[in-house]
């Protein structure tokens, strides 16, 4: 047998394997991928959750978010919406088609988002008179390597903070990704958002002082995470100002959203 045949059979069986190995992964990708669906949608629940302090750990996510109701909301107007699906709709794939989003001027886009979806899915948790207990809303920003995914809770007066998380960042372990930190969430339930109709809430350099004036609208600043500090208390002066949530919230006060 001459070396060419030997090449020859050595290139074969390898094209061969690759194929086979092709269509393996490719097969496996297609049968996981609804389950992988299943469990990136469970997350989003949990994060739900967990950011209105209701998280319940031990019992199933499911059941506990069988309170939460998904609702429409159009940003362009502050009132609720029917346009899309809240269950199929997403938001940071709308905000990439200029037909379902809007770009911002650099001036009006502290978190440095670029683009703002037309509509956004908040969550309504209601006590068991039917009255809205909690809002929560889906807020992004950047940070230091990238952009910060997460969730900030009001509760029905639609000015104190219930919670603050965040399920999807690129911030570094043991600085930024202190986001994470039980002890730093912590100290977000009952700040207060709103001063005179500005967004006053924010994340400072250094430590509260308890006594000091406005501290209720001051949250401790992450230890040598300059730009994740920034970057937080920017993305929720943009989602909960007058080009965020704000409208909507004013409206949902007064009955008109």
């Amino acid at each position: 047998m001459s070396s060419n045949d030997s090449i020859k059979k050595t290139l074969i069986v390898a094209f061969s394997l690759c194929i086979v190995c092709s269509v393996i992964v490719s097969t496996a990708a297609v049968v996981l991928k609804p389950a992988q669906q299943k469990n990136q949608a469970l997350d989003v629940k949990r994060n739900i959750l967990a950011a209105a302090g209701m998280l319940q750990e031990g019992a199933s996510v499911e059941e506990q978010f069988a309170q939460i109701t998904p609702r429409v909301v159009d940003l362009r107007t502050g009132e609720f919406s029917d346009a899309v699906d809240p269950d199929a709709y997403d938001q940071a794939k709308a905000s990439k088609d200029p037909q379902m989003s809007t770009a911002l001027e650099p001036a009006e886009d502290p978190a440095k988002i670029f683009r703002r979806a037309h509509y956004a899915v908040v969550y309504l948790a209601r006590n068991a008179e039917g009255d809205i207990d909690k809002i929560i809303l889906p807020v992004h920003g950047y940070g230091l390597w990238g952009t910060l995914y997460g969730f900030v809770a009001l509760e029905s007066d639609a000015n104190t903070i219930a919670g603050l998380g965040f399920y999807q960042h690129k911030e570094t372990p043991g600085l930024g990704g202190e986001v994470d930190n039980p002890r730093w969430k912590a100290q977000w339930p009952g700040k207060q958002v709103y001063s005179d109709g500005d967004v006053e809430i924010a994340v400072i350099k250094g430590t509260v002082d308890p006594a000091a004036a406005n501290a209720e609208y001051k949250v401790d600043g992450l230890a040598g995470a300059t730009l994740t500090t920034r970057g937080v208390s920017n993305l929720l002066r943009y989602w909960l100002g007058e080009n965020g949530f704000e409208p909507f919230l004013e409206n949902l006060k007064t009955g008109e959203a």
